[in-house]
């Protein structure tokens, strides 16, 4: 029995393995995954977290599981089963193409997750596609809920994928209604409200949120911080070396979760600047980077002077 404390953050969802096409026959391979990200940037910022996931007992699995460690992710929430892995083959970058193979992400059951870890979680994050493969999306959806009505809070980041079906803005808005933090990229709202202009898909987000604190974000022209009493930050984003945007925002929520817990007294405003700036400090690294307190708080710091 591990005497380690519980972690206050909990990431359920996918961690994968992208395979990119670098020429006619040759791929290139990255650990990778939305939920699995966001985790691994609030734990490299400090947040004792855990990602609740499955991987395969392969070396796809061991890379991913050796990651984690390194990110100082909790040990105790990621399963290794003996199921095919979950691989990305991404044949087309611009626009994207890919499909998935695998399903050991399947295997993910909260049944097995350590003892008291409810009790200890202050915040419980979900999103992208481990939400619609079935039967791990029904099941994590049940604990959302189930996790909501104990009083823990939820975070929700849809990070659409344009493969998602016409069902998914039903699904969108039942894990909306019960998160308390809704991070929307301007791709996200568009996909989901297609026939809808944009304050009248966002009166509708906050319609069926209006506690939620909703991180609209819009890339390189900043994000909007639509707050439960009605108002709005609006946040630029930092100005840095782009190498790619790749993890952007899973580094905007893990960083913004991040500050919520480590300066609970700290205004709503400083929370987002600080998701803001760890959003800009994962562009600076090629893939997915999990920046490191020091690295946001250079960019923090360089914008103050």
């Amino acid at each position: 029995m591990s005497s380690m404390p519980l972690p206050r953050l909990v990431v359920f969802g996918e961690a994968l393995t992208d395979f990119v096409r670098t020429g006619e026959d040759s791929w290139r391979s990255v650990a990778g995954g939305a939920c699995w990200n966001v985790a691994r940037v609030a734990a490299t910022l400090g947040v004792p977290t855990g990602w609740g996931g499955a991987v395969g007992d392969d070396l796809f699995g061991q890379r991913i599981v050796a990651l984690s460690q390194a990110a100082g992710l909790d040990a105790r929430f990621c399963q290794v089963v003996q199921r095919p892995p979950l691989l990305a083959l991404v044949h087309q970058l611009d626009p994207p193409q890919y499909f998935f193979v695998g399903e050991a992400d399947l295997a993910f059951d909260p049944a097995r997750l350590p003892q008291g870890w409810r009790q200890a979680c202050a915040f419980a994050h979900f999103g992208c596609i481990s939400l619609v493969r079935q039967p791990l999306g029904a099941r994590l959806v049940a604990l959302a809920e189930s996790l909501h009505a104990a009083g823990v809070p939820v975070s929700f980041d849809p990070n659409c994928r344009n493969w998602m079906g016409a069902d998914y803005p039903a699904l969108f808005e039942r894990l909306a209604a019960i998160a308390q933090v809704i991070k929307l990229s301007d791709e996200d709202l568009r996909q989901i409200y297609p026939a809808l202009a944009f304050e009248d898909a966002m009166g509708r987000v906050r319609s069926l949120a209006p506690r939620a604190t909703v991180l609209y974000t819009r890339g390189g022209d900043g994000m909007t911080a639509h707050l439960a009493d009605g108002g709005r930050i609006e946040q630029p984003a930092f100005a840095v070396a782009v190498v790619d945007t790749v993890g952007a925002g899973d580094a905007c929520i893990g960083g913004f979760l991040a500050s919520r817990l480590q300066r609970p007294d700290a205004g709503i405003a400083e929370h987002v600047r600080f998701a803001a700036a760890t959003a800009a400090a994962a562009c600076t690294r090629a893939g997915a980077h999990a920046p490191a307190s020091g690295e946001v708080q250079a960019l923090l710091d360089a914008a103050r002077s």
